[in-house]
C-alpha cells in the first residue's frame, strides 16, 4: 500500500469509497442526510470542492491500483479575534475506507501522511468532526492524539 495524492480530476476515484460513507450516516441520522445521492452529482461536487484553496486529497492505494481509503483535508488560516490567537490549522473533513480493509491500519496510515505533510508547513491544529455513532472515527481519532474540544448540537423541525 502507498500513500497517493488524489488531485479534483480523479475525484471519480473516491465516490464509492463516499457512497459507503454517506450511507453510514443516512442509517444514523436519516434526517440529516439524504438518500441515494447520484454518482455523477458527486463526483461533479468533489471534484470543485476539491479544486478549492487549500484542499488536500490522500489515497491508499493497493499495489494492484485500488483505492483502499482516502483522507479529505483543508488549509486554514484563522484571523486573530480579541478572544484567540490567529492560527493556521488543517481540518479534516472526510475519511473512509472499505470495510474489508477497516482495522487493518489504513485509516492510520493516512492520517500519519496528514500529519507529515501539515507538520512540514507548519501547522500546530488538526481539526475534525465525526457522529456521536460512529466509535471507529472517535478511536482512530483519539488514537492519534485528537482530543474533543468541542459538542455541536442540532434541532430539526
Amino acid at each position: 500500500m502507498k500513500i497517493i495524492d488524489i488531485p479534483a480530476s480523479d475525484a471519480a476515484r473516491l465516490v464509492p469509497l463516499l457512497q459507503g460513507l454517506h450511507e453510514l450516516h443516512v442509517t444514523h441520522q436519516p434526517k440529516r442526510h439524504s438518500t441515494n445521492p447520484c454518482a455523477n452529482e458527486l463526483e461533479s461536487w468533489l471534484g470543485e470542492w476539491l479544486a478549492g484553496e487549500g484542499m488536500v486529497a490522500l489515497g491508499a492505494e493497493s499495489p494492484q491500483g485500488s483505492l483502499l481509503g482516502y483522507l479529505i483535508y483543508q488549509i486554514e488560516r484563522r484571523e486573530a479575534l480579541p478572544v484567540r490567537d490567529a492560527e493556521i490549522r488543517a481540518v479534516l473533513h472526510h475519511i473512509a475506507v472499505q470495510e474489508t480493509w477497516q482495522r487493518m491500519g489504513m485509516g492510520r496510515a493516512l492520517m500519519s501522511e496528514m500529519k507529515t505533510r501539515v507538520s512540514a508547513q507548519d501547522v500546530k491544529v488538526i481539526s475534525t468532526s465525526y457522529a456521536p455513532f460512529n466509535a471507529a472515527s472517535a478511536a482512530l481519532m483519539a488514537g492519534m492524539g485528537l482530543e474533543p474540544v468541542l459538542t455541536v448540537a442540532e434541532w430539526r423541525a
